[in-house]
C-alpha cells in the first residue's frame, strides 16, 4: 500500500514538472506567439511603460521583422522617424510642409487615393521637397477582412498607379495598414509585394477635426512619451499638429533628437 503511494506521488511530481517545463518553455518564447493565427485580427496597440523608453507592441519587433515590419527602430541612437497619415485635404498640410522645410525635416505622407485624386499637387511639393509618399491604400477598408493576396493587391496597386499618373514616380514600397488593422496574412502579403509594413511606437488623439486636442494636451504625450528610434504617427488633419510642429520640433531637437527616414529602417 505504501509503495503504490508513493508511486502515485511521484507520478504526480512527474507531471508537475512537465507542466511547469511547458508553462517555462511558452513564457521563454512568447515573443514567438503575438499573433497566433494568420487570420487573427489585430489592432496595433502599445503599452508605454517607462517616459523616454520605447513601449511594447503587441507584436514584437522580432516578430514583425521576419515580415519586413517595423514599429520601432530598436536603436539606443536618439533618432525619430516623423510620419503623417492623411485620409483627405484639411488645409493644413501646406503649413506643415512649411515648417519641415524650416526645420530640414524629411517626413513620410501615408495617402489614400481620395488625397491623391483631389490634392495631386500637394503630393508633387510632397515628392519634390524629398519627403516620402507611402502606401494607405486605395480606399481605407479594414485589410485584415482582406485574406486573399489578389484582393489585397489591388488595394495597394490601384494607388500605386494613381500615384505614378500624378507625379510620374514609382510610389515607395512602404505600407501603413489603415486603422492599424492587421494580420499575419496581411504582413505576407505586404512582403511578397516588396513593401515594409510600417506601425508606429508614439502617437496621440489627434483625428477628430471637431474635437482637437489643446497644445498642453499634445505636449503632454509627445515630449515625455519620445524615445530613441520612435516611429511618430501625425495626422496632418489636425489644426494642433499644425499649429504645435514648429515648437515639438525645436523641443525634440533640444533633447538632442535627429530626424532619418524609413529609408533608413533596416
Amino acid at each position: 500500500m505504501l509503495i503504490a503511494i508513493k508511486k502515485k506521488n511521484i507520478m504526480i511530481f512527474l507531471v508537475c514538472c512537465v507542466f511547469l517545463f511547458a508553462l517555462f518553455f511558452i513564457i521563454e518564447n512568447s515573443n514567438n506567439f503575438s499573433i497566433t493565427t494568420s487570420t487573427e485580427i489585430t489592432n496595433w496597440g502599445l503599452s508605454f511603460r517607462e517616459n523616454g523608453k520605447s513601449p511594447l507592441g503587441n507584436a514584437t519587433p522580432e516578430y514583425l521583422k521576419k515580415y519586413n515590419s517595423y514599429y520601432v527602430d530598436g536603436t539606443d541612437d536618439k533618432v525619430i522617424y516623423l510620419t503623417f497619415d492623411a485620409g483627405f485635404e484639411n488645409g493644413y498640410t501646406p503649413q506643415i510642409l512649411d515648417i519641415l522645410s524650416e526645420h530640414d525635416v524629411k517626413a513620410a505622407f501615408f495617402l489614400v487615393g481620395n488625397y491623391i485624386e483631389k490634392s495631386p499637387n500637394l503630393v508633387k511639393r510632397m515628392v519634390n521637397e524629398g519627403h516620402i509618399v507611402g502606401n494607405h491604400t486605395y480606399n481605407h477598408p479594414d485589410m485584415s477582412r482582406l485574406l486573399e493576396l489578389e484582393a489585397f493587391k489591388e488595394e495597394l496597386n490601384s494607388l500605386e498607379e494613381l500615384y505614378k499618373e500624378t507625379t510620374g514616380q514609382d510610389m515607395p514600397k512602404f505600407y501603413r495598414p489603415p486603422q492599424g488593422k492587421f494580420n499575419e496574412e496581411n504582413l505576407k502579403n505586404a512582403k511578397e509585394l516588396g513593401y515594409k509594413t510600417i506601425f508606429w511606437s508614439l502617437a496621440y488623439v489627434d483625428w477628430y477635426v471637431d474635437k482637437q486636442p489643446t497644445k498642453e494636451q499634445a505636449f503632454s504625450k509627445l515630449i515625455p512619451r519620445i524615445h530613441p528610434g520612435a516611429i511618430v504617427l501625425l495626422h496632418s488633419t489636425s489644426q494642433t499638429n499644425a499649429e504645435i510642429l514648429d515648437e515639438l520640433l525645436s523641443k525634440w531637437k533640444e533633447e538632442g533628437y535627429k530626424f532619418k527616414t524609413l529609408n533608413d529602417l533596416k
